[in-house]
This record gives C-alpha cells, sequence and structure tokens, in this order.
C-alpha cells in the first residue's frame, strides 16, 4: 500500500524552470505514486507550513520538488517546538534547482524518473540534521535546522550576492560570485569552541558546520561528512592572498583541500562562533543566507527519516 503522499513545489527553483516542466514532473509521479496531493509555494517559509500541516493531517511521504533551500524549508516543517511532529514520516526530494547539494550526499539521481524510482523503492534511512542559533538581520535571536551545511564569513556574503542578483531576476554562478565577494571580503577574527572546549581565536576566511559533503554548486568542502554518523565535519579555512587562494581553490572540488595548511579539521557534536570584534559577520545554510553571527551549532542525531542511498 503506498503512503499518504503530499507533494510540495517550488516552481521558481531552478530559475523558474521547476514550474514550467511541472506538467512533465505530474506526468511522471503519477506513473510512481497512485495517489497524491500537491500544492505549489507562493513565498518564503511557505512550505515549513505545508510540511508541517500535512504531517499532523496524516500524510506520511512529503516530497519535496525544488533545490536546497526548498528541502530545507520542508525539513523544518517535520518539527514543531524541537520535536518531530510524526517520527515515521518520510521525506523524498525531486531535485530540481539551481544547485541540490545535499542530494549529492544522498546519492539521489537529478535525472527525474530515476529520482521517483528512489523515492518508492528506496528503504527509508535515518539521518542526523543540524541545529543552529543566530541573529536575523534585525538582531533576533533565532533557530533553525539544516541539512547540509551551515557556515560563516565570505560564504554568507557569497550567498548573499546571489540572492541580490536573483532578487533582480539576474544570474550569478556560486564561483563567480565567490571571486567577486573576495576582492573585497577581509577575514574574520573568531573564537571558536567545540564541544565546550576553546578551539581557536584567529582570523578566518570562512568556516563550515558540514552534516552532508557538498555545497556551492559542487564544493567538496567535507568530503567525509557523513549523513548519520552523529558528528558535523568542521572545516575552517585561514585568509589567504588573492594568488594562493587562486592556485588551491581547484582543490575544493576534487576534496583535496584538507592537507592544505590553512585549513583546520575537526568533528564535534556542538560548535559555539563568536566574533572576537563587532564585526558583522554573515552566515549562511543550505544556500540561504539567514543572518550572522554568534551562533550555536549542533548536531541532532539520527533524527529525520528521508529516501536515499547512504
Amino acid at each position: 500500500m503506498s503512503p499518504k503522499t503530499q507533494v510540495i513545489v517550488n516552481p521558481e527553483s531552478d530559475q523558474g524552470r521547476t514550474g514550467k516542466r511541472w506538467k512533465q514532473i505530474k506526468e511522471a509521479l503519477k506513473s510512481f505514486l497512485k495517489e497524491f496531493k500537491y500544492e505549489f509555494t507562493e513565498k518564503p517559509f511557505q512550505a515549513v507550513e505545508i510540511a508541517r500541516d500535512s504531517i499532523k493531517s496524516g500524510f506520511e511521504l512529503i516530497v519535496g520538488v525544488g533545490g536546497d533551500g526548498t528541502i530545507n524549508e520542508i525539513a523544518n516543517g517535520f518539527y514543531e517546538e524541537k520535536n518531530l511532529i510524526n517520527p515515521h514520516s518520510c521525506l523524498g526530494i525531486i531535485p530540481s534547482g539551481t544547485g541540490c547539494d545535499f542530494t549529492k550526499s544522498l546519492n539521489i539521481p537529478y535525472n527525474l524518473k530515476n529520482s521517483l524510482k528512489l523515492i518508492t523503492q528506496a528503504p527509508s534511512s535515518l539521518i542526523d540534521v543540524g541545529r543552529i542559533h543566530f541573529q536575523d538581520p534585525k538582531g533576533k535571536k533565532k533557530e533553525r535546522l539544516f541539512l547540509n551545511i551551515a557556515d560563516f564569513g565570505i560564504g554568507g556574503e557569497v550567498v548573499q550576492k546571489i540572492n541580490q542578483k536573483r532578487m533582480k531576476h539576474k544570474t550569478s554562478s556560486y564561483l563567480k560570485a565567490l571571486f567577486s565577494s573576495y576582492a573585497s571580503y577581509k577575514n574574520k577574527n573568531i573564537r571558536i569552541s567545540v564541544d565546550d572546549k576553546l578551539i581557536s581565536s584567529d582570523e578566518y576566511m570562512i568556516g563550515a558546520f558540514s552534516n552532508g559533503r557538498i555545497f556551492g554548486k559542487g564544493m567538496k568542502i567535507a568530503p567525509h561528512a557523513k549523513l548519520n554518523d552523529g558528528l558535523l565535519d568542521i572545516v575552517l579555512v585561514k585568509g589567504m592572498k588573492f594568488m594562493e587562494f587562486l592556485m588551491n581553490s581547484w582543490k575544493i572540488y576534487t576534496g583535496s583541500h584538507l592537507s592544505h595548511p590553512k585549513v583546520n579539521f575537526i568533528r564535534g557534536k556542538k560548535i559555539e562562533v563568536v566574533p572576537a570584534k563587532e564585526d558583522s559577520v554573515l552566515m549562511e545554510m543550505d544556500g540561504e543566507q539567514i543572518g550572522a553571527l554568534p551562533a550555536t551549532i549542533e548536531i541532532v542525531p539520527q533524527s529525520l527519516l528521508v529516501k536515499g542511498n547512504i
């Protein structure tokens, strides 16, 4: 018997291509799922509420159609006041975004029919999620969950630049925005504690807290990260001069950057990150710019059921 299924679609994902090919996606869904309901999102965070209401209404499988940001919102909707609404509800993903980096750690094919085959045939697996406490752009304390990666520093500025371009209906690749941001970026003095032990107080270009392996449309920032090991892979990159950065940037695509002397790698369950000065240090998670430091990031082990190959 097929699970009661709700499909949540972000028609604006993949630069509007998802909405344009919805008819094709819908027909493919009919081939794999006997019955399902679907709903389009029309504004930010609507996917959170749709997912939450659907699970409360008895839907067992919530399928997201969109990119990393859409899937993040849907996953947040599985929870209410830090608790899972229904621990038996499962997340399925049809990748349809500009990045879809999280799906790579789940080995979900980008091909529509193959991703649907995985949703209907693969077993459900429990994965960890990250929980982050941070300051929103208005300085208010907020809390959100992330599936893939949260980071501070130049990553937050890159995502902010990409989002600003998107609002003007322009496009910008992650790599292009990275080099553009680097030209004016000033390294931030950051104090970092892991599992209640002070690890470092130094100037960093970026710090990534990784549940998944990949961000920035293919960058293997945490090549050894696992979604179900109960740990976050912490990758801290100290400041580099432009030519040094340029000569080493390719390593992040192969995952060979961890051996660089200016890269620190550690694993942990809880991280506290505080700017040593009053600098504004931006943060992003799952491809969305959320606010700024200070922040506390922790792992919530074996928390969410998903369809994937881990």
